[in-house]
């Protein structure tokens, strides 16, 4: 029965997804599609093949971080800011996909690095939750002095607990990502959700956007939310997970 719900929810989430996408998929496509045909039409120099080269080597520059602008190109991913938040999101294994080593020996290095950097991870991800826990349960303890009544105090100081990160970790994030990324509330949203569940789609990914200057103190924040989020994350999703069972 329960691999009959799992096949079955996985089965809703497949139909519900394909309900909503696939009509923007093919429109997306047949937009790209009209643009092609409309600039060799306007453009007769070019040529289909040509063109192909153009866009296929425009696509691999943007996957290592390249940009064009104007007659020069952008650098800056693989700078010590952005390869401390590649790091991050390696051994977290969240893998926004956006970005990864083009050489033999970053590959190499990166296969080490996330062999024991993952583990390292969940410990010190363990620790703080930890930490978080025992600071709920003194403020519990603390509060069922006051108050004389167990339940009631335990059931406030989770509350509480649950309302506060909700705050920290993806109601007020949002704001942040709006002001520095240009992103809706509901994307900002979004990203916090992904990021934080290590799900790690890649869509939307912090301090890429070229025509943007971040402060210098932007991913080195994001990456600490990262670390204190997904640990509170995992302190929750274990409730769920003793919920279900």
């Amino acid at each position: 029965m329960l691999l009959a719900a799992y096949v079955g929810y996985l089965g809703l989430g497949a139909g519900v997804l394909q309900a909503l996408e696939r009509p923007a998929e093919v429109q997306a496509a047949q937009h790209l599609l009209q643009q092609h045909w409309e600039l060799l039409a306007n453009h007769t120099c070019l040529q289909g093949p040509g063109l192909q080269r153009l866009i296929e080597g425009v696509i691999q520059a943007y996957k290592s971080g390249i940009t064009l602008q104007g007659n020069i190109t952008s650098l800056g991913r693989w700078d010590f800011s952005g390869s401390f938040f590649f790091s991050i999101s390696a051994i977290t294994t969240i893998g926004y996909g956006n970005l990864s080593p083009s050489t033999a020996a970053g590959r190499i290095f990166c296969i080490l690095f996330a062999l024991f950097g993952i583990p390292l991870n969940l410990v010190v991800l363990n620790e703080i939750g930890q930490l978080m826990l025992l600071g709920v349960q003194h403020c519990a303890r603390h509060l069922e002095e006051v108050f004389h009544r167990q339940k009631k105090a335990s059931l406030l100081i989770k509350t509480c607990a649950l309302v506060t990160g909700l705050l920290l970790f993806f109601l007020l994030p949002p704001l942040l990502f709006s002001d520095k990324e240009g992103w809706s509330y509901e994307e900002g949203f979004y990203y916090s959700f992904i990021t934080l569940s290590t799900i790690g789609f890649g869509d939307y990914v912090i301090g890429m956007n070229p025509d943007h200057t971040y402060p210098g103190w932007y991913k080195n924040v994001i990456s600490l939310w990262i670390l204190f989020g997904m640990a509170w994350l995992a302190l929750v999703i274990k409730f769920c997970i003793n919920f279900l069972e």
